[in-house]
């Protein structure tokens, strides 16, 4: 996440508060104990915001959760609870990050600093998003947090941000998508293939994977006997994407009547 982003992020939580140095900031001891010891709650707060300013951001969790506990009706609390949150986001504990944020909308759902709390939990699941030769039930999980970001606060900055991450995480998606159907195609399960390519063109046609899927939509058609169909990609090809070199290629293999097909 770029420094721009962390700083508004802490903006929103801090009530206009600055906190520059928390952009540097990756992680932090967790060595030291949270021991019970009751104390007022502007100290407290004051020393779990200590502790996240000097990086250590596990303690301040802990701290921040104790600010609640100790002192779970005080206007404090509330503000801790979404701190709390924050904190484990920044040391990358991504499922504690989701589970105080979510904890925070159902006690306190039409509170002034929803949004964020939407945006911290859209953003965990967005930082767990592995490579495309994994299990992406991750991605989807971002994907459908992203997106109810957006819905719910079209005009914030949050939403901005959403919308921009929503196309890194499409194109993500098409890309395990083509992966699967580049491997039926590799073992001959040509329709099996054309599948996964079709779901491309009509779920992420926006992404930078499409001509490629146009491509093997074409050749599929042809493996499987169909060549009306593989005209008729190769012409969406022509027609949207003239010029690339899937175009080329789909003109090449059609032009050549040829009905058994090999993937290149």
């Amino acid at each position: 996440m770029t420094k721009t982003i962390r700083s508004r992020l802490t903006r929103a939580t801090l009530m206009g508060a600055a906190f520059a140095t928390l952009a540097a900031c990756g992680g932090g001891s967790g060595n030291e104990d949270v021991a019970y010891v009751a104390r007022d709650v502007e100290s407290l707060y004051a020393e779990a915001q200590r502790r996240l300013d000097d990086g250590n951001t596990v303690l301040a969790a802990a701290l921040f959760d104790e600010v609640e506990r100790q002192h779970p009706y005080s206007p404090w609390a509330r503000r801790a609870q979404l701190m709390s949150a924050f904190s484990y986001y920044i040391a990358r504990d991504y499922n504690k990050a989701i589970q105080n944020s979510q904890r925070f909308l159902s006690i306190h759902p039409g509170n002034k600093d929803a949004p964020y709390a939407y945006y911290l939990i859209a953003l965990s699941y967005y930082e767990q998003i592995s490579d495309v030769n994994r299990d992406q039930s991750i991605t989807e999980q971002a994907q459908i947090a992203l997106r109810e970001v957006n819905r719910r606060f079209p005009q914030t900055e949050y939403a901005a941000d959403a919308r921009l991450k929503l196309d890194l995480v499409s194109d993500h998606l098409a890309g395990k998508e083509m992966e699967i159907g580049r491997y039926y195609q590799r073992s001959g399960r040509w329709l099996a293939a054309a599948l996964r390519f079709r779901n491309v063109v009509e779920e992420f046609e926006t992404t930078s994977h499409t001509p490629e899927a146009l491509y093997r939509l074409t050749e599929s058609s042809l493996a499987l006997g169909i060549r009306e169909e593989a005209v008729k990609y190769a012409a969406v090809l022509g027609a949207n994407y003239p010029g690339t070199e899937w175009y080329e290629k789909a003109f090449e293999l059609v032009g050549d009547h040829a009905g058994d097909v090999t993937p290149s």
